[in-house]
């Protein structure tokens, strides 16, 4: 029982980052194993993608009454994102991801660089490519995080937040928006494949989806609230803190 207590209060804190920048993986995860040490990684991975595709749908839902959403990018991008995901998911069971972790670091540091470089990324939401363009650079984005999510995964909703800023010219507020919908078909993905092999707890999933879809509503309002200037700072501190983590799991390799 308690330890479906900490399990379900940590899928609330993750929801609650999650919804305003991504990056929850960073606070369940590591709960999940810690707590569960013994269990196969595929079970904590597949129950941890049930608990959190309930929030990230829920904040597409929040942003989505709040924050003018480009839908003629979004959905394209977000069917690449499912069908470049079920690819990656099913790569990483032909191929280890050990040379991706030791990159990864190093990835998420020149995207930290460049953010705290370019001081008014993200501020102004600018969006500057025609329509179809626009919605070919998306899916283009939608395929290559999703592809990563399905494959690897830490940093998922920072890297489609990152991308939508830099790529697209949104600010840090639609990006965030636009991440959530993006997310949700990536880790809808996963589940799939997680599923279908056995590899959810179903029980302790649902309690950590409650936790986490409450999370996520608070963390909503909270960046709708202070706009993207708010969000831009918790998108550097969990940057920040994804290197931090998957800096240390490299170096264990």
């Amino acid at each position: 029982m308690i330890d479906l207590l900490w399990v379900t209060l940590a899928s609330g804190l993750a929801g609650f980052v999650d919804a305003i920048v991504g990056g929850g993986g960073l606070i369940l995860l590591p709960t999940l194993f810690a707590i569960h040490p013994s269990a196969p990684p595929a079970t904590l991975f597949g129950t941890n993608k049930v608990a959190a595709i309930g929030g990230t749908a829920w904040a597409c839902s929040q942003y989505a009454r709040r924050v003018t959403m480009n839908w003629r990018t979004l959905l394209p991008a977000a069917a690449a994102a499912l069908l470049a995901s079920l690819v990656g998911a099913w790569l990483v069971t032909q191929v280890p991801a050990a040379g991706l972790r030791k990159a990864l670091p190093l990835v998420l540091l020149a995207v930290l660089l460049y953010t705290l470089w370019k001081k008014d990324l993200g501020c102004v939401h600018a969006p500057h490519l025609p329509p179809r363009r626009e919605a070919v650079r998306g899916s283009m984005i939608g395929a290559a995080v999703g592809f990563y999510d399905g494959f690897f995964g830490p940093g998922t909703g920072s890297f489609f937040v990152f991308l939508l800023v830099r790529g697209l010219g949104y600010d840090f507020l639609h990006a965030s928006a636009g991440a959530k919908l993006l997310n949700t078909a990536t880790n809808l993905a996963a589940i799939t494949l997680f599923a279908a092999k056995g590899h959810v707890w179903w029980h302790i999933a649902a309690a950590m989806a409650v936790a986490n879809v409450i999370g996520s509503l608070l963390g909503a309002r909270l960046a709708l609230r202070h706009g993207a200037g708010f969000v831009r700072v918790i998108f550097i501190a969990v940057v920040s803190l994804l290197i931090v983590r998957t800096g240390w799991d490299a170096l264990r390799l």
